[in-house]
């Protein structure tokens, strides 16, 4: 069962939404346009505001039903969702960072996806619904005052550890360490493939909404 979660994780987690739109609204690969991302971020640069909240929102429902499938699955039989043992914590968090690995890496396109930001919304909001609006809450506050995405995902991502930690002291819950595991790896991960955004801010040069940008990103 545990490797039937990850598997339908990593498949959910693939599905290509960026790139479906592109084939559909224009007949384009959008991996070769903008910055080479099928997130969300690169379809508003490429097509606008509607194409890039349905991606938005596909993605983030990847990320949640991970996480929900994988409970469902692994929940021993009369525990409530979400109260499980460290195993079944576990089990969910490894489904979830499946789905963020075929959002990165998706089968069906060599390899080259997104940079995971909105399925890591769903799959926090599938576990830890106030940790996940919180992270969401920082984005949109970052991206207010700076109109850079990419800032607007890294500074989110820095916080997930803190507020993961912040929900187990609220919640009297105490330390769930797969949890807790899963925010750092997450952080991490969405921190690693903004490497090259990350770049650009340091030196100046990354766009803001409202600019595209021609060149895409090395791979």
């Amino acid at each position: 069962m545990t490797l039937l979660a990850l598997a339908l994780g990593y498949l959910l987690g693939s599905i290509p939404s960026g790139y479906l739109a592109g084939r559909w609204l224009r007949g384009v690969d959008i991996r070769t346009l903008g910055s080479g991302s099928t997130g969300a971020t690169n379809v508003l640069r490429q097509f606008g505001k509607g194409p890039a909240l349905a991606v938005f929102l596909v993605d983030v429902l990847k990320g949640t039903a991970a996480v929900r499938l994988a409970m469902l699955l692994l929940e021993p039989l009369g525990t409530p969702l979400g109260a499980g043992s460290w195993a079944l914590d576990a089990g969910v968090v490894a489904a979830g960072l499946a789905a963020l690995a075929g959002h990165s890496w998706p089968l069906w396109l060599g390899g080259k996806g997104g940079k995971a930001v909105a399925t890591g919304l769903g799959m926090l909001l599938g576990l830890v619904p106030a940790v996940g609006l919180a992270c969401f809450g920082i984005f949109l506050a970052t991206l207010s005052l700076s109109r850079i995405v990419s800032l607007s995902s890294v500074v989110a991502a820095l916080s997930l550890p803190l507020l993961m930690l912040g929900s187990f002291a609220s919640t009297g819950t105490g330390l769930r360490p797969a949890y807790l595991a899963l925010a750092v790896l997450t952080t991490v991960l969405v921190v690693w493939r903004h490497r090259s955004n990350i770049e650009r801010l340091l030196a100046g040069t990354e766009p803001r909404l409202g600019q595209k940008k021609a060149d895409p990103e090395p791979s």
